[in-house]
């Protein structure tokens, strides 16, 4: 099969290109041909397609920047770029794909392409990884809270609110950006099937009107790149972006109630940083190491020695990565009950859930681990099956293909399922 796999991005910038890098190497060490069409980034890793590639915009500074011209060049590009329509029909015609798989795109391409997909006779899937086609902010998140205040399609609540990183001229044009997508019929109406990973993002896009059909299919990873060693020390690890959505005072004031000097290792910076140093320093919390970025390697190595990782998260958690590279090395997760993180941890098996924002019940859960390590590598174990079984690339390749045959009748599954390599 040939496949035309869209993303924004063609380097490793975070979960969705991992999702499509891998999945590229996976349909090809299957014996598919995959076309990739990006934006053309600085960062990109090299690509013999790139000339088909949409420019780069870098759309901060450019915003940024005074006068009319620069802006009308930005609102151009992401709410009707021609250039991404035309260089994708230019690569539709060089390299004629059985259908098309997107991921993000939105605004570095611009809903133009998906038009030119149909018209092309092209079945079209996209893999959600967030919540863009019904949320302006993407996230359902606004400074740091849950925010739905756009259901039923009041996207001018983006601007009133100013939901994006503050900004009013940020806000107003994922505002126009949506009003537009509506208006115009350019996005929903030009995919066939939705992939997400998570039920609850299925089910929360659905609430808030998407009617086109969904599969949920859970991402992958390859478990042999991962140790497991059934050997938890005395720390606890926390690693990701330190923002308020990813429940980090939650987590640190759990840390505050804890009987036991039990030590927390965060790995990760973001704006939260200071905030939360402080809140160590006034509670003399001496427990709590901040470790800053880490590269793959040392970060795998930490989880794998970890009695727990705990993801506090407090927004709508799609499919979490980080619980699926803790599970693969052999560490159980304490998860906050939220978003699709309920579904990747069952509660007393290969890991233990809390109340979102619930730090006393955090602090029940961290404990019960520190006073049962032997149940705490049991749950390690448990989680390594799970992920054997359920987050497999060879899971992953077959049910991608059913959601392909499923809008390509005729196309044959391959005979063989050979999992891709790692990307290391």
């Amino acid at each position: 099969m040939k496949i035309l796999m869209i993303n924004s991005f063609y380097y490793m910038r975070g979960g969705a290109e991992r999702c499509f890098f891998e999945l590229s190497d996976l349909l090809r060490a299957n014996g598919h041909e995959v076309f990739p069409f990006c934006m053309d980034h600085p960062r990109n890793l090299p690509s013999e397609y790139r000339d088909y590639f949409v420019s780069y915009v870098d759309f901060p500074t450019e915003m940024r920047k005074p006068g009319l011209a620069a802006k009308a060049h930005v609102v151009e590009r992401v709410l009707y770029s021609r250039e991404a329509r035309r260089k994708v029909e230019a690569l539709i015609d060089a390299t004629q794909p059985d259908l098309v798989h997107i991921h993000g795109f939105i605004h570095e391409m611009s809903t133009s392409i998906l038009p030119a997909l149909k018209a092309a006779g092209l079945p079209a899937i996209q893999t959600l990884h967030d919540y863009k086609i019904v949320c302006p902010n993407t996230s359902f998140v606004s400074h740091g809270h849950i925010c739905e205040a756009c259901k039923g399609g009041k996207y001018y609540n983006m601007t009133r609110y100013r939901c994006k990183r503050g900004s009013l001229s940020a806000s107003l044009l994922a505002t126009v950006e949506m009003y537009f997508h509506e208006a115009f019929r350019l996005y929903e109406p030009n995919i066939d099937l939705f992939i997400s990973p998570s039920q609850f993002l299925a089910d929360k896009v659905i609430e808030h009107g998407v009617r086109k059909p969904i599969v949920t299919i859970p991402n992958f990873l390859h478990p042999e790149s991962f140790q497991a060693a059934y050997e938890p020390s005395d720390y606890f690890v926390h690693a990701g972006r330190l923002a308020r959505e990813k429940g980090v005072m939650t987590l640190l004031d759990a840390v505050r109630q804890l009987d036991t000097h039990m030590k927390l290792i965060i790995a990760g910076t973001g704006d939260m940083e200071p905030e939360m140093r402080q809140f160590v320093q006034e509670h003399r919390l001496s427990n709590v190491e901040f470790v800053g970025h880490l590269n793959t390697e040392d970060l795998n190595r930490l989880i794998q020695d970890a009695i727990a990782t705990i993801v506090p998260s407090e927004w709508y958690e799609n499919y979490s990565m980080i619980v699926l590279e803790s599970l693969a090395s052999g560490t159980p997760v304490i998860g906050s009950r939220i978003g699709g993180i309920p579904e990747q941890i069952v509660h007393g098996v290969n890991g233990l859930l809390f109340e979102m924002g619930d730090s006393a019940d955090l602090a029940r859960q961290m404990s019960r681990l520190i006073d049962n390590r032997s149940e705490a590598i049991e749950m390690g174990r448990a989680g390594r099956e799970r992920i054997e079984r359920i987050n497999s690339p060879e899971s992953h390749y077959e049910q991608t293909m059913a959601a392909y045959r499923s809008i390509l009748p005729g196309v044959a599954q391959q005979p063989s399922i050979a999992a891709a390599p790692p990307i290391i």
